[in-house]
């Protein structure tokens, strides 16, 4: 009686898979502007190396359920910094998304100076 064939390893398998441009999905440019922070990401950032130092066990899940119940906690008065925060990344995000579509590519941030002409 002969032995059944081994199936093929999974490895082989992936190998076989086209790549991901190939499959219909668009790359993403990596001149792209990013997206607008929301009000919770800014409270997130702003309070997990709290949330970490005060729960040292927790795991990074643990971390995340810490901080959704923490934000659920506060009002609208506490949380008004971080709204604050979110609205101006969100016109950061528009204009930068508008330069982008206008000219291709990410505008570089203002320096704040104006260049010196050799008008002197």
């Amino acid at each position: 009686m002969p032995k059944e064939a081994k199936p093929k390893r999974k490895a082989a398998e992936k190998a076989a898979k086209p790549a991901k441009a190939a499959r219909g999905k668009k790359e993403k440019d990596p001149n792209a502007p990013k997206r607008a922070l929301s009000a919770y990401m800014f409270f997130s950032s702003d309070w997990r190396e709290r949330i970490k130092n005060e729960n040292p066990d927790a795991s990074f899940g643990e971390v995340g359920k810490l901080l959704g119940a923490k934000w659920k906690e506060l009002d609208d008065e506490e949380r008004k910094p971080y709204v604050e925060q979110a609205a101006k990344d969100k016109t950061r995000a528009e204009d930068e998304k508008i330069a982008y579509d206008n000219g291709g590519k990410k505008s570089a941030p203002a320096s704040g100076g104006e260049e010196d002409d050799d008008d002197e």
